[in-house]
């Protein structure tokens, strides 16, 4: 997609353009005068739909007002060399290949040489005879217009989709919004993780002012369902982020995988031939609770025949919480698709009201939130015009959103700030969120 900046950001183009010719500067500085040209990739937040990907569910996500830049200029080898405008990532450099070495664990190039292998991987499917070209670029994800970092709002896929995005337009590669959004997801799989689409796909499909509802189960060509529902006018998502990571998240995420699985497995009996949990999405959750235990072990699922695949940290005595995880999944499910419903009718109230039951369900059937998750929840739901409020992201510490009215932005941020700041001693990042558009280049910058 191309897009002038005065399309993209609206009021906010002039301060847009400042920062976009500081970055170019600095690329100037970094390689030269010569051609440079500019591409952009938002963040997400994810409306509601929490946990359901990975079981073939539904998601509601938005792209964020914010973005990564990267400023680039082909070259006529397949080298790609990479700076930063934030002197903490130093530059990198590497050559385009099937077999691309990644640089040592958490390096910030890996993002963009996922992509890039990727396209060697795949030139000849592309429709790429030449001899693949690679660039000089500069990235720009530094706040406060950047993807905040760490706050669980995707700017790590954001910075491969820009990669991906700049590699495919230096290279003639015109892939679909869709296809574009699977050859990211596969992509960043480079970097260790086996993650769903839905970041990817919101951060290319998305449009302004419009959420993205997408269906996670694939099609048997390997298409995803989406449409885009307008966002209410008058209120804006506040993403406030705890500044809480813990470390045991990972395993903690991987034993919710497995307690999924379990249910699937034990749910085969009464339904031959399921997959995931949404294949019994139709089925009313009282015909379903009574087949799933409250908690079952790994030894008892494994002398019953249930495999439960490849997952770290299961033990024969690990205890999984079954019925409460399955329930999460399936009422999770149920609403996102009525937030589809309620938002095309225009009906906020209800949209908050699902907000709330979701963020209740990931705390007391899922087990994902913390303390002070909880605090924000408290303080951001004691402010007048807020309609519903919850935790977004894997949990255990992250963001929490708040749909606010826009007469209430400024009162929001001031109470949620004080109360965390006397509660927990730290002053919470506040930032107010308008859905975006998607990635693609941006022209028209003189």
């Amino acid at each position: 997609m191309h897009a002038t900046i005065e399309a993209l950001y609206g009021t906010e183009a002039p301060t847009q353009r400042a920062r976009y010719q500081r970055a170019l500067e600095q690329f100037y500085a970094l390689y030269g005068p010569g051609e440079a040209r500019i591409y952009r990739a938002p963040g997400r937040v994810n409306l509601i739909g929490e946990h359901t990907d990975y079981n073939h569910g539904f998601v509601f996500p938005l792209a964020l007002d914010r973005d990564t830049l990267l400023i680039a200029r082909p070259r006529r080898e397949p080298v790609v060399r990479l700076g930063n405008v934030e002197a903490a990532y130093a530059p990198t450099e590497f050559t385009i290949g099937e077999t691309l070495q990644p640089a040592q664990r958490g390096h910030w190039s890996n993002y963009a040489r996922g992509p890039a292998q990727l396209m060697a991987q795949r030139a000849a499917e592309l429709g790429l005879t030449t001899p693949l070209r690679g660039l000089d670029g500069l990235v720009d994800g530094a706040e406060p217009f950047g993807v905040p970092r760490g706050a669980g709002v995707s700017s790590s896929s954001a910075l491969t989709v820009a990669a991906a995005v700049a590699l495919a337009d230096t290279n003639g590669w015109e892939p679909d919004d869709a296809d574009l959004a699977r050859f990211c997801s596969t992509a960043e799989w480079y970097v260790g993780t086996r993650g769903g689409v839905m970041d990817h796909f919101a951060s290319i499909l998305s449009r302004q002012s419009h959420a993205l509802f997408l269906d996670c189960r694939p099609a048997v060509d390997g298409a995803y369902a989406t449409r885009r529902v307008l966002m209410p006018a008058g209120y804006r998502l506040m993403v406030v982020d705890s500044g809480v990571h813990h470390d045991n998240a990972r395993g903690e995420f991987n034993l919710r995988v497995a307690a999924c699985r379990a249910g699937v497995a034990l749910l085969r009996d009464g339904y031959p031939g399921i997959t995931h949990l949404r294949d019994v999405q139709k089925v009313t959750w009282p015909e379903l609770e009574p087949l799933l235990p409250e908690r079952i072990t790994v030894r008892d699922l494994n002398e019953q025949g249930y495999d439960l695949g490849d997952l770290p940290g299961l033990e024969e005595d690990t205890s999984l919480d079954v019925r409460a995880r399955c329930r999460h999944v399936w009422t999770e499910n149920q609403r996102v698709l009525d937030a589809a419903v309620a938002l095309e009718a225009g009906d906020v109230l209800r949209v908050g009201a699902l907000l709330s039951a979701a963020h209740a369900s990931a705390r007391d059937d899922y087990g994902v939130s913390c303390p002070e998750v909880e605090t924000l929840i408290r303080v951001a739901c004691e402010v007048d015009g807020v309609l519903g409020a919850r935790l977004t992201g894997a949990g255990w510490g992250g963001c929490i959103i708040a749909l606010t009215a826009d007469a209430a932005v400024n009162e929001f941020s001031r109470h949620v700030r004080e109360s965390y700041l006397r509660e927990y001693g730290r002053d919470p990042v506040v930032f107010a969120c308008q859905a975006g558009p998607g990635a693609g280049r941006v022209s028209g910058f003189r």
